[in-house]
């Protein structure tokens, strides 16, 4: 396997790889990366599609990507999926997978439509005092000393970087910023979480620095990323006569070892409550998504609080990747990400509005009409004085092709689920879905002698508590992550958040389609490259523009600095005097 760039590589269409007839492959979950391995195995591996077996323990398919009605609850999205124009590997893909929607384009040509004619951005990226705005007029509002600490974890190399958290790289002059808000409801950073997973976020969307205030670096899906992503893949592989077995949970994968090579050659299986083994030999390719940020949610209802059924480190997934890692060293550490709940857990909630009583209140914060069919929040809404740190959002409605006209489903999270709610006085993680909604109407600014009935009769509230939501932002060093194929293997690898790949970060669909193209690329040997993050963290360009909204257009030599900076700077700007360089920096608004 090899990575690459450009049109020569990304419009070629690769050979048949050798043996690919005799190929068949087994896939435990149906998760993006795993329906994504799938299609890459039949576009690119040219394996039959009556050859690859996707096993499922639950009745659905899509994993994390979810979306759907249940029955005597209502609409339920357990969260939603933010994407940019450099998922290199995500676009590669649904360019190939054909739409539901638009008979003759792919998933890609409508999503790519739908973002030019409706383009995303928010018009009020935070509230405080029960619905006013914060009024950030789009800054970061970071003092110089705040910007120098995040320069510093920039440009610290990993290895460094091994088992830190946030809280050891930063302090206050970071925390108290509008880009620390911006940041952490964004992408559900918390101060305990890897120092080296926010380095190489800073460093993955660096070019997008300038979108964070008001989200305008993000691109969203016309319905909930269910039924606008996964329902296309599934028709696609469906049809390609891919076989979906659901009721499966792989319990393990057994190897045995000939010299340096390694053979997967059983699965455990338990299918329907039967314990079953499945022989495999060298042409049998097994890939396993190890782990699940989903793994052992809970829903609850309006009058109910979900409760989690599991303890830390327990959880099918988990208890999968236990059962392969005891095996072998490299084959990753799970402990290290499930085995803290209280770490890892945040809580969600989908409120569906049942009439038009709230609405006026969305309208005034968001600015925009809930039912024109276009962008509403432009992404999350964050309350910045709550003491869950609720952020809420509502995306192009209908959010679901099933929802009834006159209906709004909107999404709502809280980061600090044991803190005492401003207005309910209770643990987020203790609350029914309606005081979840009382708490959010509470921050929407509603009357407090209304919130009650409104809540009660005008929506209905459905939370879900996630232990291992944020499973993947923990501490860790190199070999806790397995690599997405591990030395020696010939017909394994490793798929999604919890697999090992260079310089691309977690919690994004790019992520589990990047592991999946790794890996069947690699185990098939297909002549063509995978295509490399893209590289905006080595672009001058783009480096001085993030530089330069980050500082909220402050020029350089307007820094405090401390002296031995502020002299080895004014050393530099001599030198470029009359260069390109110098040019640069002043189309950037870096100097006059």
């Amino acid at each position: 396997m090899y990575y690459s760039n450009g049109n020569y590589e990304a419009f070629a269409h690769p050979r048949k790889p050798a043996g690919a007839d005799l190929k068949s492959a087994w896939l435990t979950g149906s998760g993006l990366a795993s329906l994504a391995a799938a299609a890459f195995l039949i576009r690119d591996g040219q394996i039959s599609g009556e050859r690859i077996h996707i096993l499922e323990e639950s009745d659905l398919p899509g994993g994390a990507c979810d979306g759907a009605k249940v029955p005597d609850l209502g609409f339920v999205i357990r969260g939603g999926r933010e994407m940019e124009d450099h998922y290199e590997c995500l676009w590669d893909l649904f360019r190939s997978i054909p739409s539901l929607e638009i008979e003759g384009a792919s998933v890609l040509d409508e999503f790519y439509w739908l973002n030019k004619d409706d383009p995303n951005y928010s018009m009020n990226r935070a509230t405080i005092k029960c619905g006013e705005s914060l009024n950030t007029r789009n800054t970061f509002a970071i003092s110089d000393e705040g910007a120098l600490e995040l320069m510093q974890l920039f440009l610290t190399p990993d290895r460094k970087l091994y088992n830190k958290t946030i809280d050891d790289v930063f302090d206050d002059e970071v925390y108290d910023s509008n880009f620390w808000l911006y940041w952490q409801t964004m992408f559900a950073f918390e101060k305990w979480h890897s120092a080296l997973e926010m380095k190489l976020y800073l460093q993955r969307f660096i070019h997008h620095i300038g979108g964070l205030p008001d989200l305008s670096a993000l691109k969203f899906t016309k319905y909930n990323q269910y039924e606008s992503l996964i329902l296309p893949l599934v028709s696609y592989l469906k049809a390609n006569g891919v076989k979906f077995e659901y009721g499966v949970r792989v319990e393990n994968v057994l190897f045995k070892y000939t010299g340096t090579k390694r053979f997967a050659h059983k699965l455990v299986l338990d299918r329907h409550g039967l314990k079953s083994v499945q022989e495999l030999n060298e042409n049998d390719l097994v890939f396993v998504t190890n782990g699940s940020c989903t793994d052992s949610s809970a829903l609850g209802d309006n009058d109910h609080a979900p409760e989690v059924k599991v303890h830390s480190g327990e959880g099918p997934s988990w208890q999968l990747w236990k059962n392969i890692a005891v095996q072998d060293r490299d084959l990753g550490r799970p402990e290290k990400f499930c085995g803290d709940i209280n770490a890892t857990r945040w809580e969600s909630a989908t409120v569906t509005l049942l009439d038009d009583k709230i609405v006026p209140y969305i309208k005034k914060i968001c600015g925009r009409d809930p039912y024109a069919g276009k962008v509403v929040t432009g992404g999350i809404v964050s309350v910045k004085d709550s003491n869950w740190l609720l952020s809420w959002t509502f995306n192009r409605q209908p959010h679901f092709k099933a929802q009834p006209e006159g209906q709004l489903v909107g999404w709502i999270y809280g980061l600090y689920v044991n803190e005492p709610g401003n207005y309910v006085k209770k643990p987020m993680a203790e609350c029914t879905g309606r005081e979840i909604c009382m708490e959010w109407l509470y921050h929407l600014g509603v009357p407090t002698d209304e919130i009650e009935k409104l809540a009660s009769e005008s929506a209905s509230t459905i939370p879900c508590m996630m232990p291992y939501v944020t499973a993947f932002f923990m501490p860790r060093e190199a070999g806790d992550r397995p690599d997405v194929v591990p030395q020696g293997c010939v017909n394994f690898a490793f798929l999604g958040q919890f697999a090992e790949t260079v310089r691309d970060t977690i919690f994004t669909t790019e992520y589990s389609v990047r592991t999946a193209m790794e890996a069947v690329y690699k185990l098939l040997d297909i002549e063509r490259g995978v295509p490399e993050v893209y590289g905006s963290v080595y672009d001058i360009r783009r480096l001085l523009n993030a530089s330069s909204k980050l500082l909220d257009g402050k020029k350089l030599t307007e820094m405090k600095l401390p002296i031995v900076y502020k002299l080895a700077l004014h050393a530099s700007l001599d030198k470029f005097k009359g260069t390109v360089i110098e040019d640069l920096l002043k189309d950037y608004h870096l100097i006059d």
